[in-house]
């Protein structure tokens, strides 16, 4: 039998939802409204498999802001009536045939990619749910990304349209270019034009960094920053070896 597993970036699809509810305290009504985005999640996609996977909210930044201080240090805290409202939210989930993971010491995107790209390497298909532009990078012909809010695949054309370059080149885009949202600073003088430019022309920070064949504009550029390039790189990219410690059995819809 083939697998279908659906992945919910949890709290991406709770925030969206909360943030445009007229009451912020009205926890019922962030359940009632993500449980029908879930069950219409689950009519169009039909998964075999599914899970939902939570960020620890009392988690510190985790491992990124070991090497990089800054990373994520001006994050808005969840409001406290949602951060209040999550177990409530979960055991509706729960209702509905949806079992939630909760990340412990790595942030929940890593535990999105390892789980998305250990089940695709199988050949099997894979559906993350969520507007973030960080799982791009993992896309290959049976991983897939919904963007369920602006209804569009965050597909390879989008990749290149966005970005104009290849998926597999992200991290290293974003280890030039930085990520401002996440105090993610990259290489200075260096922005999306330059990046693309550059990677272009190179497969990588590193190929760029040994070449002679460098444009003199972004040699310097690269030869005073290169660490942060590395660091930068290293935040952006994601982990997919995290220990799961559960099968896909676990995950199967209807259970």
């Amino acid at each position: 039998m083939s697998i279908h597993l659906v992945i919910i970036d949890a709290l991406n699809l709770i925030r969206r939802v909360h943030s445009v509810q007229p009451d912020a305290n009205d926890i019922q009504r962030t359940i009632e409204t993500t449980s029908r985005t879930l069950n219409k999640i689950i009519n169009e996609a039909k998964p075999t498999h599914i899970v939902a996977v939570f960020d620890h909210h009392l988690q510190e930044r985790g491992w990124r802001a070991e090497i990089l201080p800054e990373y994520k240090q001006n994050r808005k805290p969840m409001p406290e009536p949602l951060l209040n409202g999550l177990e409530s939210i979960q055991d509706a989930w729960w209702e509905l045939g949806i079992d939630s993971l909760l990340s412990e010491g790595d942030e929940a995107d890593d535990l999105v990619a390892t789980l998305a790209v250990k089940v695709a390497q199988h050949q099997e298909k894979v559906t993350i749910i969520s507007t973030d532009k960080g799982y791009c990078q993992l896309l290959s012909p049976t991983l897939q990304i919904r963007d369920y809010f602006q209804h569009r695949w965050l597909d390879e054309p989008f990749i290149e349209k966005e970005f104009g370059v290849k998926p597999d080149q992200l991290a290293d885009y974003w280890g030039l270019t930085g990520v401002s949202s996440s105090q993610v600073p990259g290489v200075p003088g260096i922005g999306p034009k330059a990046a693309k430019e550059i990677l272009t022309q190179f497969k990588d920070i590193e190929s760029a960094f040994v070449s002679q064949d460098l444009a003199e504009k972004y040699r310097k550029k690269l030869d005073e920053h290169i660490e942060s390039a590395r660091v930068c790189k290293r935040v952006s990219a994601l982990k997919t070896d995290i220990e799961l410690g559960f099968n896909l059995q676990d995950l199967r819809f209807g259970n």
